[in-house]
């Protein structure tokens, strides 16, 4: 799926606007947005080799602290349902997280722009984070990786993997 230029998906009610299932599914260059803060992603994947590439995906301003946030997410994989998901060359911001990367589901996250979010979250996932960066205002963290989640490869070391995506502040929980 590709986007026309200079037009908007809005979502303008509490649905996933994007479920993909099956394999080989390709979005690309697609403004995503919400007319409010909903609690629901905008693109939800199962299967395998999908790609997310060149793509704009924010949520509307939302008062105070982003901990209070209504929990608006870029993409989810679906836990136990997903594997070599690509997202490239996407930009991300002012969203609960860019992604909740669930359980035993895989891919590579890279060359993205994240801000003003939560940061990305790993919940038992394993994904290759590289040359991402970070925009103003910073995010609460920009990967956090909860308990459960692999250690090792390609996680650690954590300070690598800082530093091959622009100095991200890493929460590690596990």
């Amino acid at each position: 799926m590709r986007g026309y230029p200079n037009t908007e998906i809005e979502l303008q009610a509490s649905v996933i606007p994007f479920t993909v299932l099956g394999n080989g599914v390709t979005i690309d260059g697609l403004t995503m947005t919400s007319n409010i803060p909903y609690p629901v992603e905008f693109i939800q994947l199962g299967g395998t080799n999908h790609n997310i590439i060149n793509n704009t995906i924010f949520g509307p301003p939302q008062a105070g602290p982003s901990i209070g946030w209504v929990v608006n997410r870029g993409f989810v994989p679906q836990a136990n349902n997903m594997t070599n998901l690509l997202v490239r060359d996407n930009i991300f911001y002012s969203l609960r997280q860019p992604a909740y990367l669930n359980p035993n589901t895989t891919g590579n996250i890279i060359n993205n722009i994240v801000f003003n979010t939560r940061g990305y979250v790993v919940d038992q996932a394993v994904f290759n984070f590289s040359g991402n960066s970070w925009g103003i205002p910073e995010n609460a963290v920009d990967i956090a990786l909860l308990l459960g989640t692999i250690t090792g490869a390609p996680y650690d070391p954590i300070a690598e993997l800082s530093s091959n995506n622009s100095d991200a502040t890493i929460s590690d929980q596990r």
